[in-house]
């Protein structure tokens, strides 16, 4: 049996409540606090005229005064260097410190800002963006000199194809009774079978014509039928070949789909998507119940490029909107964004004689700056000013060579969406375009 002396014990005692004390005081160390960082962008929209000046706001939780440096640095949209700055911050517990940034003498463009904290126990970095002068923002690069006739030729090749229209009524599909619901088959470009959803108001004056939104679908997104609650207005979603619910002949992997046929230009799979919109036009046309002055052309992304697209080469379009398009000034887009020119890149190495010089040559005719400047109806555009696949500076590009009526909403932190301010002016805006008081 182990004895043990009073004072042996008391030691003991001793060594174990300062292993705890240590062991706490080791626990608080390793928690010592946080800091809240914030950013104050001095504009509604991030657009400043020649100066852009910024606060950057520290709060800090520590327990102790902690030093350390604020910093700024500032790239163009591709990443390269134009701006830094960094302050000494000695912050105390509890403690808040604004820190003023200012960036003078940029050229006209975009620019991506990253603001950082040092500090013994934290170090935070936040993303932003800016826009300097972009009213004078255009491209060095103009559009191929055949670019018109390229589409003209395209439509006289889409007037060849009979269209055979199949309407099928989805009773189920009406929900609530108040819009009846059509499945719509029909033909387009080389005979490719191409399907969409009509839905319309059920009224009691058999003889009322609707107004149309056609809708155009983002990247590889099925769109199925639309009720919505506007009974002056008819609405049209297409899905495009190879897309959602017309994917019988083309069906291929969702990164495979944007570089089929990248090859050759009359070949391009957006050839033919740019078209079956065109023919979804033709469509509304056939339908003596929808107002044929009245059509309003709407998506995002990959649907904002179809819908500038369809609207520089169809005058029936009488509104176009346009979220976040995509593929704008393409030959400055390559060095910004990765997608979609990594699965491009990927492609070229899959075909031996081809190269990105011919790919870049084929996509001037899909630029999306270059159908905005035939548009002649009014235009909506809207953009997140870090959209890292749209950036603002190739979206800007195509909004100011627009030369019809138009307006565009900037979401200043928003990236690749944008907010419910913009469907609200598009509704509004485009009421008062068709008169429908």
């Amino acid at each position: 049996m182990i004895q043990v002396s009073k004072k042996t014990l008391a030691l003991f005692c001793c060594f174990f409540l300062l292993c705890g004390l240590q062991r706490a005081f080791a626990q608080n160390d390793d928690n010592p606090g946080t800091l809240i960082d914030t950013v104050l962008i001095h504009s509604s929209d991030g657009i400043f005229s020649s100066t852009a000046s910024f606060t950057f706001q520290l709060k800090s939780s520590f327990k102790y005064s902690e030093k350390g440096k604020a910093s700024l640095l500032v790239t163009t949209e591709a990443g390269k260097k134009v701006r830094s700055d960094s302050v000494s911050v000695n912050i105390a517990s509890g403690e808040s410190k604004d820190v003023e940034f200012s960036v003078g003498g940029l050229k006209p463009g975009f620019y991506k800002v990253n603001f950082m904290v040092d500090l013994p126990h934290y170090n935070d970095t936040a993303r932003k963006a800016f826009g300097i002068k972009p009213d004078q923002i255009s491209s060095q690069y103009g559009k191929p000199a055949d670019f018109e006739s390229f589409w003209h030729d395209a439509r006289l090749q889409l007037d060849k194809v009979a269209p055979e229209y199949k309407l099928t009524e989805l009773p189920d599909s009406a929900k609530g009774g108040h819009r009846r619901v059509f499945r719509v088959e029909m033909k387009s470009l080389d005979g490719y079978l191409i399907r969409g959803f009509l839905t319309e108001p059920i009224s009691a004056n058999k003889n009322k014509k609707f107004a149309v939104l056609l809708g155009l679908p983002g990247y590889q997104v099925a769109l199925g039928p639309m009720l919505g609650n506007d009974p002056d207005f008819a609405i049209f979603t297409l899905n495009y070949r190879g897309s959602g619910y017309s994917r019988d002949v083309i069906n291929v992997r969702r990164e495979d789909y944007i570089v089929l046929n990248l090859e050759n230009k009359d070949k391009y799979i957006l050839r033919g998507a740019v078209m079956d919109c065109v023919r979804a036009v033709d469509f509304i046309y056939s339908r003596k119940e929808l107002k044929h002055d009245n059509i309003l052309a709407a998506g995002g992304s990959l649907g904002g490029f179809l819908a500038i697209a369809t609207s520089g080469i169809d005058k029936r379009i009488n509104f176009c909107s346009a979220a976040n398009p995509i593929l704008c000034d393409v030959r400055n887009l390559v060095n910004e964004v990765d997608w979609p020119f990594i699965d491009m890149r990927k492609y070229v190495n899959t075909r031996p004689g081809l190269t990105m010089e011919k790919v870049m040559d084929n996509l001037d005719y899909f630029d999306t700056k270059n159908f905005g400047t035939d548009i002649e109806c009014p235009t909506l555009v809207g953009m997140g000013l870090v959209d890292p696949i749209a950036p603002p500076n190739t979206v800007y590009t195509l909004y100011n060579g627009i030369r019809a009526p138009k307006h565009l909403i900037i979401f200043r932190d928003l990236g690749h969406e944008i907010g419910k301010k913009y469907s609200i002016y598009e509704g509004r805006w485009m009421r008062d375009t068709f008169a429908l008081f």
